[in-house]
């Protein structure tokens, strides 16, 4: 069964995706993983090849390419997009208020205030917004293609996991 884990930035789609996958014995899988080992192989930081891949597509669909091919067999994927490019036997999304969101990267990525944190997730979700819409026809995020939405501004990790397990034990 392969399970997707999408979500607004800083909503928690990885902490769920590893603790979903250890809690189900599946393999997981990240696109953002993924972006971090083909910035390596061009011997670039993440933040320049973000930036260049907002000007060269392949490298989104590179991401998509590789998604696919690794995604077999009992996986949990926890990338943006990937509901819209893997047959997932459960797509989930996550959420929190932009506020709750800035809140858990304002000192994890070294953010000087709250302000500007909030600002980067702003600028970011609008940008990939337009780089969704330009390079897959994608209205982002769409949720209609999801299984189950889950705000994590009440729930902790734990939580989280739990609803998440029940509805992939549902579906098993």
């Amino acid at each position: 069964m392969i399970i997707t884990v999408g979500g607004s930035a800083a909503s928690g789609k990885t902490t769920l995706a590893k603790n979903l996958a250890k809690r189900l014995g599946f393999r997981h899988i990240s696109a953002g993983g993924i972006m971090r080992d083909m910035a390596a192989e061009q011997g670039k930081d993440l933040i320049e090849f973000s930036k260049y891949a907002e000007k060269h597509h392949e490298i989104d669909l590179e991401i998509d390419r590789r998604q696919k091919i690794l995604a077999k067999g009992n996986i949990v994927v926890d990338g943006r997009l990937s509901a819209h490019f893997l047959n997932a036997g459960l797509r989930i999304w996550l959420t929190a208020p932009l506020e709750v969101r800035a809140r858990r990267i304002w000192r994890r990525d070294g953010f000087k205030t709250l302000k500007d944190a909030m600002a980067h997730i702003t600028r970011r979700e609008e940008s990939e917004r337009r780089r969704y819409r330009r390079i897959y026809s994608i209205n982002h995020p769409d949720l209609g293609i999801y299984d189950l939405i889950l705000c994590t501004e009440r729930f902790g990790v734990e939580e989280t996991t739990d609803i998440a397990a029940a509805a992939a034990k549902c579906l098993l």
